[in-house]
């Protein structure tokens, strides 16, 4: 089952004090609901701008329904607080769009956005590009340089994979968020920042606490909220609405008319694992639209393609014959596209190339085909007949 984490502040009416923290767990749809997203053009000052399909009755402040599991009410996860929000997930998944979402529907939505991935820079380098450095601190620092905890001033710092960080630089990091302040390299001066902290990592950092490698006490400061994003192979109702979005945003671009993506292929989309998550399927859609043949696709796809019910929960699901619609809308093109290269093989006499042409589709990607259901045949104690696979 899919959850999605938010630890937020509990305010006491009587008191009006807080107390942290309070863990809310979300149903699988409303964590679904919270994860479908997509980009929006670019804004005026060029940089990207973000938004979050069918998630307004969730996280909109204006609107907070009841939370399905305990009947209380969600108050909005980003609202005005300034507690840092710690986002995992794996890779590819959108960590960045909901840090952005988050700094948008913030007290500093006007303010400065900031990201700095921490696994791009070696040690060394991502300490002087977070704090900046004085003029004379190290050979070839010839001006003073602002860093991103100053740039990000009154704002928001995303630390983009923080589970890469050395444990020096999370020394210093904790530092910061205890005291609201640093030094730049080679000064003594005192520098007071006020930053909103959003951290994302996709790995997972209990096991790193165990190991080692990141610190507990800044675990903790920073899992205040903490929001876990699920892997689009548990959401697949979420890729036609994804598709959609990513052929209306490139389609023009690529110069395509290509306005759907035609039923086998969403089949195909529907039952792959996509290991790169949205980004890999983004990449997929782009590459139709440019090459526009969807047979060689999915045929690219194939090899990952789930046959069988992708966890537990679903074969569970399944046993109680509530089999997914896509997965059985998948398999039954399958096998509607089998039986017509046996027929059009048939008539061509086992001739490939002339089946292929018959079929509109390339010789490469029929003998893909043919391969793959070779493959399945043998292991289920069923063949196509010799004269079928010529």
């Amino acid at each position: 089952m899919v959850s999605c984490y938010f630890v937020l502040p509990v305010v006491e009416k009587t008191r009006r004090t807080t107390s942290y923290p309070k863990i809310f767990t979300a149903r699988p749809a409303l964590a679904r609901s919270i994860l479908k997203h997509s980009l929006n053009s670019k804004a005026e000052s060029g940089e990207p701008r973000y938004r979050i399909q069918g998630c307004k009755r969730v996280l909109d402040s204006a609107q907070r329904p009841k939370f399905p599991a305990h009947g209380r009410k969600i108050p909005a996860p980003f609202g005005n607080t300034d507690v840092p929000i710690l986002i995992l997930g794996e890779s590819g998944v959108g960590k960045e769009v909901m840090a952005r979402f988050a700094h948008r529907h913030s007290g500093r939505a006007d303010k400065p956005f900031v990201k700095v991935n921490c696994a791009a820079l070696p040690h060394e380098l991502l300490e002087s590009e977070l704090f900046g450095y004085e003029r004379g601190a190290f050979t070839g620092a010839v001006a003073d340089k602002t860093g991103k905890f100053e740039q990000a001033h009154t704002g928001t710092l995303l630390l983009d994979e923080i589970g890469e960080m050395s444990s020096h630089l999370q020394s210093k990091l904790l530092h910061i968020l205890q005291d609201g302040e640093f030094s730049r390299l080679g000064s003594r001066k005192t520098t007071k920042v006020d930053v909103r902290i959003i951290a994302a990592t996709n790995i997972k950092l209990e096991e790193s606490i165990g190991q080692g490698s990141f610190r507990e006490d800044l675990y903790y400061r920073l899992n205040v909220v903490r929001i876990e994003l699920p892997p689009l192979r548990e959401r697949p109702e979420d890729i036609p609405e994804l598709c959609d979005h990513f052929l209306g945003l490139y389609a023009e671009k690529y110069h395509s008319d290509i306005s759907a993506i035609p039923g086998p292929l969403m089949q195909c989309f529907a039952n792959y694992d996509w290991p790169g998550n949205i980004r890999e399927l983004e990449n997929v859609v782009k590459r139709f639209l440019v090459l526009g043949h969807w047979e060689d696709i999915a045929n690219e796809l194939s090899p990952r393609i789930q046959r069988a019910p992708p966890n537990a929960a679903v074969a569970a699901e399944s046993q109680d014959s509530q089999s997914s619609l896509l997965h059985v809308g998948a398999a039954a093109a399958d096998d509607a596209q089998r039986q017509l290269v046996v027929k059009v093989l048939g008539e061509t006499h086992g001739n490939r190339k002339e089946a292929a042409r018959r079929l509109n589709i390339s010789y490469k990607a029929l003998l893909n085909k043919l391969k793959r259901w070779k493959a399945e045949d043998a292991g289920s104690g069923v063949a196509l007949t010799e004269e079928e696979l010529l």
